[in-house]
């Protein structure tokens, strides 16, 4: 088919209009395809971000639960009285005052040098364990005063007590001698532990 002049310029200018779509309908085409990439580029690192910042949450949440379980626990040793040096007045005061609640016919104790415990693997290095052992020699009507006794001792709170051995010997006096006379004697070796952390500010 063979076209006149007139009709390719009649012809020119939608074949224009048809080019300049074309490259538009290309150009819009490429821009959607390359604003749609950095949309999930922009997806990708906010999903990305989210999952550091709940990663972060977890962690803190990790973090505060391991400083209130440090804490109650602190606060348990310090209510022990396991915290810090020797308290032996306040043993002494102690050991007095469970004597007179009790009533116990004769106690006699004494309390050995502080020694360093054998320290636990998984310490903290600047922690110290320290024992010193409270040789008791205690006279018993009958052996639940010894029962008692420890449980007083546990219950003053003035330090953790670790009971290392206990014997009960029998005095020889026998029951028709007097019913209120011990018959019993207790010796026992009691750890006095005490918990100190060299690197604590004073």
């Amino acid at each position: 088919m063979n076209l006149t002049a007139r009709e390719i310029r009649q012809l020119v200018l939608p074949l224009a209009t048809f080019v300049v779509l074309l490259i538009a309908g290309a150009w819009l085409v490429f821009w959607t395809q390359d604003k749609r990439a950095a949309e999930e580029r922009v997806l990708v690192e906010a999903r990305k971000e989210r999952t550091l910042a709940k990663e972060r949450l977890m962690r803190i949440a990790e973090e505060e639960r391991e400083v209130k379980e440090k804490l109650k626990v602190y606060q348990q040793l310090k209510e022990l009285g396991i915290l810090g040096g020797e308290q032996r007045l306040e043993w002494a005061d102690a050991m007095s005052r469970i004597r007179a609640e009790l009533e116990l016919p004769d106690l006699r104790y004494r309390v050995e040098r502080q020694r360093t415990l054998v320290s636990l693997p998984a310490k903290p290095g600047t922690v110290d364990f320290f024992a010193s052992t409270m040789r008791v020699d205690l006279a018993l009507l009958h052996e639940g005063d010894l029962f008692a006794f420890l449980w007083a001792m546990r219950a003053s709170g003035k330090a953790y007590y670790a009971v290392r051995r206990c014997a009960i010997l029998r005095t020889g006096q026998s029951a028709a001698v007097a019913s209120l006379a011990p018959r019993l004697r207790a010796d026992c070796q009691i750890d006095l532990i005490t918990i100190v952390d060299q690197g604590a500010k004073a």
